[in-house]
This record gives structure tokens, C-alpha cells and sequence, in this order.
């Protein structure tokens, strides 16, 4: 059982250094419909989200920015698993990615299966912001109502 346990945190790690040294959908699209800028000022993390909506449908989720293993890996893992998602969907994700990591809420939708390779973070809060500043980030590009959001609002 403690091989196993073993195993699948070396998969998390191998999952969360390939987002984090080649992140997906990273660079401001030429295009976009909404978009919010995060800031974790404990760790220095700044991210800016970038969505481009038709509809009700998020047609592509791309970020820009500097930050930590953890925070570009959940950024890079959040655009990936919001392309192609409704709005109310992706509102949706984003509460039970904060409810995994802040809770330890297991996951229960495919679509943020990878955000598992985090859920580590939950035992170090000062990192739960990290993993957590993409998604806060994304809320208020979704909600149209804040153009910047800090981890420490």
C-alpha cells in the first residue's frame, strides 16, 4: 500500500513540474473577452487570465505571469480544464478545486482531475494561495466585477 501511495505522488510531482516548466496556454491571446489580473503578495506570485467567451461557452482560457511551481502548474492545469466549459461550469469547477484544497473536498469531476497533483497543498496554507490564486483569478474574470484580486482580500 505504501508503494502505491509512493507511486502516485511521484506521478503528482512529474504532473505539476510538466505544467509548471512548460505551462499550457501561457501568453495573452490577441483576442479576449474578459480578463483579471491576481496577486499573492506573501510569495510574489502575479498572474493576469485571459478568456475568450462566445456565448455561454469559454472558447479558450490562456494566463500570463510570474509565480511559483505551484501556482503556474494550477494555473496552467486551470486553463486546460476551462477551455471548452460553460460559464456556470467553470464557476462551478473553481468551487470544487477551493473546497479541495482548502477542505480537502475530494474531486469529483474529470474535467479537474488533474488539480489532484495539488491537493498536497492543503497541509501548508501559506501554499494554498498559491494553488488557489489562478482559480480566484478566473472568478473575477468570469464575474466581470474586479480587474485585480489579492490573495490577501
Amino acid at each position: 500500500m505504501n508503494e502505491q501511495a509512493d507511486s502516485l505522488q511521484d506521478i503528482y510531482r512529474r504532473k505539476v513540474l510538466e505544467h509548471s516548466r512548460e505551462p499550457h496556454n501561457f501568453g495573452r491571446p490577441e483576442q479576449f473577452d474578459s480578463n483579471a489580473t491576481g496577486f499573492n503578495p506573501l510569495c510574489g506570485d502575479k498572474l493576469s487570465v485571459y478568456l475568450q467567451i462566445s456565448g455561454d461557452k469559454i472558447r479558450q482560457a490562456a494566463f500570463e505571469g510570474t509565480g511559483c511551481a505551484i501556482c503556474i502548474a494550477s494555473a496552467s492545469i486551470m486553463t486546460e480544464a476551462l477551455t471548452g466549459q460553460s460559464v456556470e461550469k467553470a464557476k462551478q469547477l473553481g468551487k470544487q478545486v477551493q473546497s479541495m484544497l482548502k477542505d480537502g473536498a475530494a474531486v469529483h469531476d474529470q474535467a479537474i482531475a488533474d488539480m489532484e497533483a495539488l491537493e498536497s497543498v492543503r497541509h501548508y496554507p501559506s501554499r494554498i494561495k498559491c494553488a488557489t490564486l489562478a482559480w480566484t483569478t478566473v472568478a473575477a474574470a468570469l464575474s466581470g466585477e474586479a480587474k485585480q484580486v489579492s490573495t490577501e482580500n
